[in-house]
């Protein structure tokens, strides 16, 4: 195997031309997972692309929530375009070669998106926080200027931050096997096959575990502390019931991402009570779900999404049957 060598701080760095993807050569039935994940793939194009339409065209839901509504729904089309067509690939191509610049670009686009989306969901937490503790100021508080800075500065903060941690990969060297066991170019799989020190990639995947998992997680278990203890302060039963109903399409996301990531991270990587076949294909599922699932609860949960997209339907259904009912006019 020919090797692209740099020097750097005056160490040999040995790049290889690519990475193989061998996550799921051992799985049984691979070609029936694959055909699932293709579907999952295009519901997740669908459905995201139908909530960014509804919410654009209609000025009535140009509001703070509805603008972090599509700020998940971008990120979850961008997260699962960056896998799922890499994997299906594989798959009907029998080639799991991914060149090394292209490794560390789908590594970058993973994790950034993948933080966004762990943001993005405390977004809006912030913006149910807002509305049930603070009614009062609701308006002057939660604004589209307040919630587009919110929105740009988890943007700045998880790209910046994952550009330096996939740009800490050129400094490791891989002289032995270049073999990855994932479903992508995974961070901790990659620096795992360095043959130099990886201490600081190390430290950066834990701080990225950190800032993905934990950080926007307890901010979203400390906001429903704060709304549990305000709505059990209100007199009315139809009060509370209503402030909870506006909160329960958010608590649909947050366990559809964070209850499959924090089990399989605690029992697979800290417990070891699953095997490695089991981990690759856990991963795969809890990262491929979510945005599949995000723009349906959104679609069926929340009404004002709801009714637009049914009005929708009926002015092409209308539009359609008009078209067929015109006769056909002949020119003499």
């Amino acid at each position: 195997m020919s090797f692209l060598r740099t020097v750097l701080n005056d160490s040999l760095i040995i790049h290889p031309p690519g990475f193989y993807i061998i996550g799921f050569e051992t799985f049984p039935f691979i070609g029936v997972y694959f055909i699932f994940l293709s579907f999952v793939y295009v519901v997740t194009v669908l459905f995201n692309s139908l909530v960014i339409y509804v919410i654009s065209f209609n000025h009535c839901l140009h509001t703070p929530k509805f603008l972090a509504v599509i700020n998940l729904a971008v990120i979850d089309i961008v997260l699962n375009t960056c896998n799922i067509p890499s994997m299906v690939k594989i798959f009907l191509v029998k080639d799991n070669f991914i060149p090394f610049n292209l490794c560390l670009v789908q590594m970058f686009v993973y994790y950034a998106f993948g933080s966004l989306e762990s943001f993005a969901l405390a977004i809006l937490a912030y913006d149910r926080l807002i509305a049930i503790c603070f009614p009062l100021r609701h308006n002057s508080v939660n604004t589209l200027r307040s919630m587009s800075c919110i929105i740009g500065l988890t943007w700045a903060f998880a790209l910046g931050v994952t550009a330096f941690s996939t740009g800490i990969m050129t400094r490791l060297s891989f002289c032995n096997s270049v073999r990855v066991f994932s479903y992508f170019c995974d961070y901790a799989p990659v620096f795992r096959l360095a043959c130099n020190d990886y201490t600081m990639q190390w430290s950066a995947a834990s701080f990225l575990t950190i800032m993905i998992l934990v950080g926007p997680f307890t901010f979203i278990l400390l906001s429903y502390v704060a709304i549990l203890v305000t709505v059990f302060r209100m007199k009315s039963l139809d009060s509370r019931v209503k402030a909870l109903a506006t909160c329960v399409e958010h608590i649909i996301l947050v366990a559809v991402f964070y209850i499959p990531l924090i089990t399989i991270f605690t029992i697979g990587f800290y417990l070891r009570l699953i095997d490695l076949d089991q981990r690759v294909l856990s991963l795969s599922l809890a990262s491929c779900i979510p945005p599949c699932v995000n723009p349906i609860v959104y679609s069926l949960k929340t009404k004002e999404i709801k009714i637009r997209a049914l009005a929708l339907v009926r002015i092409n259904k209308i539009g359609t049957d008009q078209c067929k009912s015109k006769p056909l006019r002949i020119n003499k």
